[in-house]
């Protein structure tokens, strides 16, 4: 075989020279990750037999997957002991074998096929899913075998990043690599790098040197936000009760129910494969138990049977039905319902005193993980839903049901024990103003 001398950064020599079940590199742009990856596993793969598994999020085509990146390394370097077919690539002398796959098109019964595995490269990693993750980790178990990782950070909560970088452990090996430490990074890119810190600094951490994305300019929901609503402050409230019913329309989707009263979001309950007369029952017995002063529920597709069910049983009084897609109350500032709705979790977050929710980390990943646009009005409007499915790998059930408790003003003169809601009378300002205070008025 034709000896090569790849153009390998030192930086990336752990990936050929020692073994450790998760490599995980990131960083900017220009940091060679891609390329010292695909040189890496060309050099390993001439060596011994390997099956090597490059993965990506969604591959449509194998022209979404490093086979070309591959292809072009193998011509540049000349190796005539590997052969590219459309669909995999071989090495004609050991038998190593370069296989390309999509995991959100990967179930748990075709994901076996990975189980005999030496190496999983994901490429694009910002961009896998929890739940892709949580099938692939478990399935690459051949004694030995590798999980290497490349990616470009985008936000705090990246799946992978969270999963694997935050609290790595002793088999572990992660290294940020940006186009400073890629002594082969062309001039024009460098030159470029340079420009962006000049000229916009935050824009530079973020395409240059891998640091994740600034919330405030794509997400509509701050995640220190979501966070602090998480920490534990009211013991109860008396404000009204007002439930929100996201019912499920797929199999994997979940008809989730939200309870809130003012300040403090109590608790959610979620249920799996429910026909319409189950979910009916369901919604039937919390009616009557917790005695809400509203629920509101998404009609579109399944929830419309759910509806007609719970009006003809006499709750017409307490239920609402919703379209998301529905113009908003206020159309001059939003594109539609689910804008308007989302919107207003944003400023329930925001405003003081601070409200509560019920720790969960899911709740916390569909939350900060819709994106916000606007359209030629103006108006606010949500990325599709579809691309938040793509993110999280879900339907975000829960986030949906804490969107419909806010579908319309429900009139709150609640009181939480610990803080307050914003909303007292005036009689009650009065009285307590005198109580507390020790001169005269």
């Amino acid at each position: 075989m034709k000896k090569i001398t790849a153009k390998i950064p030192e930086v990336f020599a752990p990936l050929m020279l020692k073994k450790y079940r998760i490599k995980f590199c990131y960083g900017g742009r220009a940091g060679g990750k891609s390329y010292a990856f695909a040189d890496s596993l060309l050099i390993l793969g001439r060596k011994q037999k390997l099956l090597i598994a490059c993965l990506r999020e969604i591959q449509d085509s194998i022209k979404d997957s490093v086979h070309k990146l591959l292809a072009d390394r193998i011509a540049f370097y000349g190796l005539n002991d590997y052969k590219v077919y459309e669909d995999r690539i071989d090495n004609l002398i050991t038998g190593t074998r370069f296989i390309f796959k999509g995991l959100r098109e990967q179930d748990s019964q075709k994901i076996k096929s990975l189980e005999g595995v030496d190496i999983a490269w994901i490429e694009e990693a910002q961009t896998i899913s929890k739940k892709s993750w949580e099938i692939l980790e478990p399935t690459i178990r051949k004694d030995g075998s590798e999980i290497w990782i490349s990616m470009n950070r985008l936000y705090e909560n990246d799946p992978l990043w969270v999963a694997v970088a935050a609290n790595p452990d002793k088999r572990t090996w992660i290294k940020r690599v940006n186009y400073c430490d890629n002594p082969f990074c062309p001039q024009e890119m460098i030159y470029l790098a340079e420009k962006c810190r000049r000229e916009n600094p935050e824009s530079y951490q973020h395409i240059w040197m891998g640091a994740p994305m600034t919330e405030a300019d794509e997400r509509l929901i701050n995640a220190s936000a979501v966070r602090k609503a998480f920490e534990f402050k009211i013991a109860s409230t008396t404000s009204p009760l007002v439930i929100g019913l996201d019912i499920a329309r797929f199999g994997s989707d979940k008809t989730t129910f939200c309870f809130r009263k003012g300040r403090l979001c109590s608790k959610f309950l979620s249920y799996q494969k429910q026909n319409n007369v189950e979910v009916a029952n369901i919604a039937t017995n919390i009616i009557q138990e917790y005695r809400p002063m509203r629920m509101f529920m998404d009609i579109g597709g399944q929830g419309a049977g759910v509806y007609d069910i719970l009006k003809d049983r006499g709750f017409g009084e307490i239920i609402r039905g919703i379209y998301f897609g529905e113009k908003a109350l206020k159309a001059d500032r939003y594109f539609n319902r689910r804008a308007e709705m989302w919107d207003k979790i944003n400023r329930w977050l925001e405003e003081l005193p601070p409200p509560q929710l019920p720790h969960n980390e899911d709740l916390f990943d569909e939350l900060v993980s819709v994106n916000k646009k606007f359209d030629a009005k103006g108006r606010l409007q949500l990325e599709d839903k579809e691309e938040i499915k793509k993110k999280l790998g879900r339907s975000p059930d829960l986030a949906d049901a804490l969107a419909l408790t806010f579908a319309e003003p429900v009139y709150d003169y609640g009181v939480p024990k610990l803080y307050g809601n914003g909303r007292i009378s005036a009689e009650e300002l009065f009285n307590s103003a005198n109580k507390n205070s020790s001169t005269d008025w």
